[in-house]
């Protein structure tokens, strides 16, 4: 009961309301900065490896490899081969179509973070939507329900679901024993993630900024070399891609089932562009100026769709294995590079996936920790802190060993309460991201180093960037 439920709120979801939400406000935001995606996108690489003036402060770097941890986990390998499985090669096309608009919804997103957000005590940054909601809105009342959605979503939804994918690569294995071996797993994941989740938000962002860049490249790589292998499939795998693409007659008369729809969904799973969680890893960067990190986390967007998503639907779709619903996620993955590496293809898949769904569980609980500050006023206590965190880990074991579709469906539903929440949000305070890019842009044109002051864009008050 509980299942069909949540399912029907995720076809809703998915087939009306977020499908224009995502569409009208990517295209709003792209259009009215004048394809900014483009037009900075030097700028935004270059902001990448600016340093902050303190050493003890986190970087833009560092703030990206936060929100990529959580970004690029396993929906870049599993929840690619689903799209592609149920939806046909079509789905890849309208993945990188909500990635390049999404740039846009993340760069505002991100922009307003940083506008908006408070000092700690330390002398470190932190906040997100909770805080540009409560701050532009006055409503305190709404960003606590954002603040929960979202812990629902990254505390529990998603790290059940990254536990699930990460165990159901071993099913291919001989020692894989359905009923026994997803709760083993597990229990390992569940007991590694808790130690590393104990010893705070500092051994989060330390291993995740180590981690991110040696996995995503080594990734990356392989595909590529499957690729190169599989040459002479590619033109007819972009035709293809194109063809069912533009299927109007399909996406129309079943759009539930539809090529478009998988791709947007599993695209949004993926990159998390507008739904309002990398806002909260952007605050905590020490930078100049605000659009720097803006620009920042709108390449992370690139990063996990344009490169590591397209790395695993590439190496499936030209590995010449066709896609079913009997190999949907991880299966058809791990047949693909069986097919152009031999047995050493799978075991590459399982080991690339314990790292995507290690880095996943950390991100996902470094942004829980900026929650629980904000719905408290205050950092909760250490008992309160490892309760909840063993709570969690609670969760990662449990969720290896429940059913997928049920697991996907309660994923995308907190997903989508989010971006429900936060586009309009982003899109009512848009004009301040944008009068904070202007001023970016005329300093820029000016030859200096960007640095903000909010009352150069009318903020007055007490905030950070007085």
């Amino acid at each position: 009961m509980f299942e069909k439920g949540v399912g029907i709120i995720n076809d809703f979801m998915y087939s009306k309301l977020l499908i224009v939400l995502l569409i009208v406000a990517g295209l709003y935001f792209t259009i009215r900065s004048r394809f900014i995606q483009v037009r900075l996108f030097r700028s935004a690489c270059k902001s990448i490896m600016e340093k902050p003036e303190d050493d003890k402060a986190f970087s833009s770097f560092q703030a990206l490899m936060v929100s990529t941890a959580s970004r690029v986990g396993t929906g870049n390998i599993v929840g690619v081969s689903s799209a592609i499985c149920m939806g046909g090669f079509g789905s890849v096309f309208w993945m990188w179509v909500i990635a390049i608009i999404g740039g846009a919804s993340a760069f505002i997103e991100s922009t307003l973070a940083q506008i908006y957000k408070k000092k700690a005590r330390d002398g470190k940054c932190y906040g997100g939507p909770a805080y540009y909601i409560e701050a532009a809105l006055h409503c305190r009342p709404l960003a606590i329900l954002f603040c929960i959605a979202m812990i629902l979503t990254y505390g529990f939804g998603f790290n059940m679901l990254a536990s699930y994918n990460l165990q159901s690569t071993f099913s291919s294995f001989s020692f894989y024993v359905q009923g026994n071996t997803p709760w083993f797993i597990g229990g390992v994941i569940a007991v590694i993630a808790g130690w590393c989740l104990l010893g705070g938000a500092n051994r989060i962002v330390k291993i995740t900024s180590s981690v991110v860049p040696v996995m995503g490249v080594l990734y990356i790589l392989v595909a590529l070399l499957s690729i190169v292998i599989n040459i002479e499939n590619v033109p007819a795998v972009f035709a293809q891609i194109f063809d069912e693409a533009f299927d109007f007659k399909a996406i129309f008369g079943g759009f539930a089932g539809s090529a478009m729809m998988y791709g947007i969904k599993r695209g949004l799973f993926s990159n998390e562009a507008g739904i309002g969680s990398a806002p909260n890893a952007s605050a905590s960067a020490s930078v100049s100026h605000p659009v720097k990190q803006g620009l920042v986390q709108m390449i992370s967007v690139f990063i996990d769709t344009l490169l590591i998503c397209t790395a695993t639907a590439m190496l499936c779709m030209c590995s010449g294995v066709a896609p079913s619903g009997a190999l949907e996620g991880a299966p058809w993955v791990q047949e693909a590079l069986r097919a152009t590496f031999g047995m050493i293809g799978p075991v590459f898949i399982a080991c690339a996936m314990v790292l995507f769904a290690f880095t996943t569980l950390l991100g996902n609980c470094f942004y829980c920790d900026n929650l629980l500050t904000y719905i408290f006023k205050k950092e909760p206590g250490q008992k309160f802190m490892v309760g909840f965190r063993l709570a969690c880990t609670a969760a990662i074991f449990v969720g290896a060993g429940v059913s997928m579709n049920m697991l996907w469906n309660i994923a995308d539903v907190c997903m989508g309460l989010m971006a429900i929440i936060n586009i309009p949000v982003i899109l009512i305070l848009s004009g301040i991201a944008f009068r904070a890019l202007s001023d970016y842009e005329k300093q820029k044109k000016s030859g200096v180093n960007p640095v903000f002051k909010a009352e150069n864009i009318g903020i007055k008050g007490d905030n950070f960037w007085k």
